[in-house]
């Protein structure tokens, strides 16, 4: 067996590039499997993200002969699936967490997650996510999300809003499709990512920061959805958002104060037009969503309450339902 760090071996999956990439700032090693053809789940490192010597690609035929402390699931394909193709036996007796990124898709409040096992830990990104989940027997803590700060900050001098969401179009009323398509009939919208026929397209992770800040506000039109990490990085940056007042969104953005978030699109509408006509508001805004964004978001605090989770499961008297019935310190802002 290979013996490669003193640190603890958290073994998981390349599922969400941005989200491994802030994790990959914590004192840990991440070890990522991947395959000649990198199909889900298996691109290893990639190109996009400033992975640091932490993060270790293992060749997918190799992951047997290695010695883990922890396999982190982030999917129900890494938890169904892959676990079975890639580790051996007595790797999967290791310590578990499974990492749900996402809000139950099924039915808002009565979906079970595929995770009934009183011996994982399953680790919701968002108190909302922890409270419309039906977690059946598995322990549950929250760590709630993590950025770093940007090196380019918010300017806000192009009057347009910024979308920033993969495939707007082919996702539907969830993702909010025919909310941008109706505002962007009456406000300026630029949309980017992945798969849209309209707009910038995709912008790579790297460059987003630079290409967001002179947008004059951000605007999140999700209807049902986990707590956007193009948010969190945009309110780190300095830049207002205007969003629905929907899931967590409701604890973050206060109406007014550091951004604009209602029910009522016409409302948000006429708020996007203020911003557009208000420069030093909209900076006013963008600053006090840092402020919260500061508080709340806080990347040494992410990845110390990864740290802990790790150290709390791998630890040899650990008691996951002693431990986690109850939501620990770590998941305080």
């Amino acid at each position: 067996m290979y013996h490669v760090s003193e640190k603890l071996r958290i073994f998981t999956w390349h599922v969400h590039g941005s989200y491994l990439y802030y994790l990959s700032l914590g004192n840990y090693e991440l070890y990522i499997p991947v395959t000649e053809n990198h199909e889900e789940g298996y691109y290893g490192r990639g190109a996009t993200f400033p992975f640091g010597d932490n993060v270790h690609e293992i060749p997918f035929e190799e992951v047997k002969h290695y010695t883990f402390d922890c396999i982190l699931f982030q999917s129900e394909k890494n938890y169904l699936t892959d676990q079975f193709e890639v580790l051996s036996a007595a790797q999967q007796r290791l310590p578990r967490i499974y990492l749900e990124h996402h809000t139950p898709s099924a039915d808002p409040v009565n979906q079970s997650h595929v995770v009934d096992d009183p011996m994982v830990l399953l680790v919701h990104v968002t108190h909302f996510n922890k409270l419309m989940w039906n977690n059946n027997r598995t322990p549950v803590t929250v760590i709630t999300h993590g950025v770093t700060d940007s090196p380019y900050p918010y300017c806000g001098d192009l009057p347009r809003g910024l979308v920033t969401i993969n495939h707007l179009r082919q996702r539907g009323r969830t993702l909010g499709w025919d909310i941008y398509d109706q505002v962007s009939r009456k406000v300026p919208l630029e949309l980017a990512g992945m798969g849209n026929q309209e707009g910038a397209g995709e912008v790579l992770h790297p460059d987003l920061p630079a290409f967001r800040s002179r947008f004059r506000f951000y605007f999140h039109p999700v209807r049902h959805t986990s707590l956007a990490l193009a948010v969190c990085e945009a309110m780190m940056q300095g830049m207002p958002v205007v969003a629905l007042a929907t899931t967590e969104l409701v604890t973050v953005i206060k109406d007014g104060e550091n951004g604009y978030i209602h029910t009522d699109v016409n409302y948000l509408t006429e708020k996007m037009q203020l911003l557009l006509n208000d420069l030093d508001h909209a900076k006013l805004l963008g600053a006090r969503a840092k402020e919260t964004a500061n508080a709340l978001f806080n990347i040494t605090r992410f990845t110390t309450a990864w740290e802990q989770v790790f150290r709390q499961v791998t630890s040899t008297d650990w008691q996951p339902e002693g431990l986690f019935s109850t939501e620990p310190e770590l998941t305080a802002h």
